[in-house]
C-alpha cells in the first residue's frame, strides 16, 4: 500500500507532573464509518479527550486519541478513480487501517518512540466491523503487527452482520442488484451534485437537513469532491456482500479462544446498539444479544434507551462521548487505581 498522506485528528495526552514507571501509555484509535471522514467526529473525539482528562481514576494513564480518514474519501489522498482504477473496497480499508495503526508510537515522555502499552479500538458503524476484523486477524497472526497489544474495543452502532437486511441496507442492496443502475449509481449522483451550486448545497445540508456548521462543511466538501461519493457508494455496496453472512457468531468468539491459545488476555468489547437503527436489522441484533448476553466477563451489550441516531456524530457527539468515557474508565480505571 502506497505511503500516502491521509488526513487525521490527533489528541495528545496532557503532560503529567511526573513520568513515573507505572504510568501507562494507551492508544485510543478511532475508525470512522462510511463516509470515512474523520472530521465528522471532531466534536466527539475532543469531548472524549476532555472527559478523560477530568477523570481522577485515570490520572496515571496517558491516553493518546487518534483517528484517520478511510481511504478514497478525499481527492488528495489518491489518483483519480477510473473504470480501471476503481474506489477501495472493505478489505482495502482493513489493510489501510492496520497500516496506520502499526505506524503509531508513544509521542512523548520517557517511552517516546516505543510501542503503546495497550491499544483500544473504537469503531463506528462499519468501523466497528473493521475493528473486530483487525482484532481477530492480529490474534490469529501476531506477526502482522507484533508490537500491537489490542486489549479492548468499543463498538458504536456496529454493523457486523446481515447489514443487507437492515432498512437502509435493503435499499442499497436493491440498487446494487439492479442491472446497469447499480454500476452507474455514482454517475447519477455525481451528475446531480455537479449542477447544484456549492452555496445551494451548503444551505440544503444546513437548513433542510439541520446539520450544524462543522458537519455541514464536511458534508458539502465531500458531496462536491471529485471521487468521494463514488467511494462511499462503491464501499457501501461491497459491505452488502462482505457483511452479509452471520460469520461473527462463530468468528467473533474465536478471538477469545485465540487469545488464550497465545497466552494473551482476550480483548474486552463494549457493543452499543441504537434502539432504532436503520443500518441494523433489529431482529438480528436482538438474537445476537440473546446469544451472547451471558458472556459478561469479556463482553458488554448495551442498547440505547433513548433515540440517539446511527449518525450520532452529527448532533449527538457529547452524549455518546460521555458514555464512551465511562466505558473507558470501567476498562482502565480500576487497574489504574491499583497502581497509584
Amino acid at each position: 500500500m502506497a505511503n500516502t498522506h491521509f488526513h487525521f485528528l490527533s489528541y495528545s495526552p496532557r503532560p503529567l507532573s511526573d513520568d513515573e514507571p507505572q504510568t501507562r501509555n494507551i492508544l485510543i484509535f478511532f475508525i470512522p464509518g462510511n463516509p470515512g471522514l474523520i472530521d465528522y467526529y471532531e466534536p466527539f473525539l475532543s469531548t472524549v479527550r476532555g472527559l478523560l482528562d477530568e477523570t481522577t481514576s485515570l490520572q496515571h494513564t496517558r491516553f493518546h486519541i487518534y483517528g484517520q480518514d478511510l481511504a478514497g474519501f478525499r481527492d488528495d489522498d489518491h489518483e483519480p478513480f477510473t473504470a480501471q482504477r476503481k474506489p477501495h473496497d472493505l478489505e482495502y480499508q482493513i489493510q489501510h487501517t492496520l497500516s496506520a495503526l502499526s505506524r503509531l508510537r508513544v509521542e512523548s515522555g520517557s517511552r517516546k518512540g516505543l510501542p503503546y502499552d495497550e491499544v483500544l479500538l473504537i469503531g463506528h458503524s462499519v468501523g466497528a466491523y473493521i475493528a473486530l476484523e483487525l482484532s481477530h486477524r492480529l490474534l490469529q497472526d501476531q506477526g502482522l503487527a507484533p508490537q500491537l497489544n489490542l486489549t479492548s474495543g468499543i463498538l458504536l452502532f456496529p454493523t457486523i452482520h446481515h447489514i443487507s437486511s437492515s432498512p437502509s441496507g435493503r435499499k442499497l442492496e436493491l440498487l446494487r442488484r439492479t442491472p446497469v443502475l447499480g454500476d452507474n449509481a455514482y454517475r447519477v449522483a455525481q451528475g446531480f451534485l455537479h449542477v447544484v451550486p456549492r452555496g445551494a448545497l451548503h444551505w440544503i445540508v444546513n437548513k433542510v437537513l439541520g446539520f450544524p456548521t462543522r458537519a455541514t462543511e464536511v458534508t458539502t466538501r465531500w458531496l462536491k469532491s471529485r471521487d468521494g461519493v463514488w467511494q462511499a457508494l462503491h464501499m457501501g455496496m461491497d459491505e452488502m456482500q462482505v457483511i452479509g453472512e452471520d460469520r461473527w457468531d462463530d468468528e467473533l468468539w474465536e478471538i477469545a479462544r485465540d487469545a488464550k491459545a497465545h497466552d494473551k488476555v482476550p480483548p474486552k468489547f463494549f457493543f452499543f446498539f441504537g434502539r432504532h437503527d436503520h443500518w441494523v436489522a433489529t431482529h438480528y441484533r436482538d438474537e445476537f444479544i440473546r446469544t451472547r448476553e451471558k458472556q459478561v466477563d469479556r463482553t458488554r451489550l448495551i442498547v440505547d434507551e433513548g433515540n440517539i441516531p446511527h449518525a450520532f456524530c452529527i448532533n449527538d457527539s457529547e452524549v455518546v462521548a460521555e458514555k464512551v468515557s465511562s466505558w473507558v474508565n470501567q476498562i482502565y480505571g480500576a487497574s489504574s487505581d491499583a497502581t497509584s
